[in-house]
């Protein structure tokens, strides 16, 4: 039998532009999240949050460029496990998208436990327990379903998160000019240090890096967009400046018209205080509406996002085979979308302080080796190439090395107890790895990257 004999097997259906794919990344940024970190960081900042986003905004350009030069060269799903596969080898791709996946296993289930506790503040006769459960559940539908249907969804649920953006910035601004207060700061001074220096602005960044997860669950979509070697880079560059420039202006205007942060009811829950300042009731009744809507859209496309990723390792029998198979009719990796879905019923014994723990080590360690791919790729390629021209060595060198630095600074930014937890995933990692490959003497399956796999095992579809 000859390979045009076999039957067709089923792929990622390429239905997404450069427009949806950006909507993808925002919806996964979710604009209102700006309000789920505002108490804390702007404790950390004595109410100096817009210069921890900026600072936090310069850090995650250089990686999204980055996300963006590997994504060109090789694009397919598997985001920082495929590009670090390609550049350092199996061990390291493995490595890397094992630490990867403590970050992205964690979201969805971050966001379940969110949209269970603001509803629950709602209709509190209802467990909290019963609102994740049925948004877990909702979410597992919706993308087994298949990636057009999330691309609806997403515009509804960015649509509403910015325009509850526009409304409280039009309602800042009026509480600004119609009632000025003498704690009012200056314009520039929430872009300013406060009394403690540059440590806090510093500190609230790393917390604040988390929020431009975007740029990166877009490159997973690779092998569904229309054109990824040109739009994938461009939407995650997009992405990283668009939700950047959101997460500055309402955390600017915060700044200004809340500038007594000590009178928060609670930090963790500043953006009702927030909201309350400007609009009334109303507009915190709304934002709670909002919030959880966000939440739901995040917790959506987080899930599409770590499925893929999956879905590729078990294509690659890095995972068992089992995770790389594709529903025959809706094109969609199942098996991957309901393993996310089982871990993701941790939301309803966790509590949202441990889970958030489980997150920031594995995202940062993430976008340092991808950086550090950028370098080995173009630069020091196997089997060598002619000597880098100025400009590539800029582009490809000192750029990725700039975001190298950046993320590691971030990185050991982060808490004990994360280090404890992102040490131990990543042991738990290199274990399964050694049992794998016969105590790394052998090396584990390399993806394969052509478009089709014609006559090949199932294991292998695309």
């Amino acid at each position: 039998m000859t390979t045009t004999d076999l039957p067709a097997q089923p792929h990622l259906k390429r239905a997404l532009g450069p427009t949806a794919l950006v909507l993808f990344g925002l919806t996964y940024l979710a604009p209102v999240t700006v309000f789920t970190t505002y108490g804390i960081v702007t404790e950390t900042t004595d109410n100096h949050l817009p210069s921890a986003y900026v600072v936090a905004l310069v850090a995650m350009l250089f990686t999204a460029l980055s996300y963006g030069a590997m994504a060109r060269r090789y694009p397919v799903s598997g985001s920082a496990y495929t590009y670090t596969q390609q550049a350092f080898g199996g061990h390291i791709g493995f490595l890397t998208g094992w630490t990867l996946m403590l970050d992205y296993l964690f979201l969805p289930m971050i966001n379940f436990l969110l949209i269970g506790i603001y509803l629950n503040t709602q209709f509190p006769a209802v467990p909290q327990w019963v609102f994740a459960l049925a948004s877990l559940l909702l979410v597992l539908l919706f993308n087994l379903l298949g990636i057009t249907l999330v691309n609806k969804l997403n515009i509804a649920i960015v649509a509403l998160s910015v325009l509850l953006v526009v409304v409280f910035a039009v309602l800042a601004i009026k509480e600004l000019t119609t009632n000025p207060s003498a704690a009012t700061p200056s314009l520039i001074e929430p872009f300013l240090p406060g009394k403690g220096g540059l440590g806090p602005v510093f500190a609230g960044a790393a917390v604040l890096a988390l929020s431009f997860l975007g740029f990166d669950a877009v490159s997973t979509l690779s092998e569904e967009a229309k054109n990824p070697r040109r739009d994938i880079p461009r939407a995650i560059v997009l992405t990283t400046l668009v939700g950047g420039a959101i997460f500055i202006v309402v955390s600017w205007l915060g700044a200004l018209v809340f500038p007594n942060w000590h009178e928060f009811q609670s930090v963790d829950s500043a953006g009702v205080d927030l909201m309350a300042k400007v609009g009334g009731s109303f507009l915190t009744s709304f934002f709670v509406a909002v919030y959880v809507v966000g939440a739901f859209g995040s917790g959506m496309t987080t899930q599409v996002s770590v499925s893929r990723i999956i879905y590729a390792m078990g294509r690659d029998r890095v995972l068992p085979a089992i995770f790389g198979k594709l529903h025959q009719r809706f094109r969609t990796p199942w098996v991957a979308a309901l393993a996310v879905s089982i871990v993701s019923l941790l939301a309803l014994v966790l509590t949202l302080d441990v889970a958030a723990t489980m997150i920031s080590f594995g995202a940062l360690a993430a976008f340092s080796m991808v950086n550090l791919s950028v370098i080995r790729t173009h630069l020091f390629p196997k089997g060598g190439r002619n000597t880098p021209s100025t400009r590539e060595w800029l582009r490809y060198g000192l750029l990725p090395a700039i975001g190298f630095l950046l993320t590691v600074w971030l990185w050991t930014s982060l808490t004990a107890t994360t280090f404890i937890v992102g040490l131990s995933w990543m042991a738990a990692g290199a274990i399964y790895l050694a049992i794998l490959t016969r105590g790394f003497r052998r090396r584990p399956p390399v993806m394969d990257f052509s478009e089709q796999h014609e006559g090949k095992a199932e294991d292998t579809l695309v």
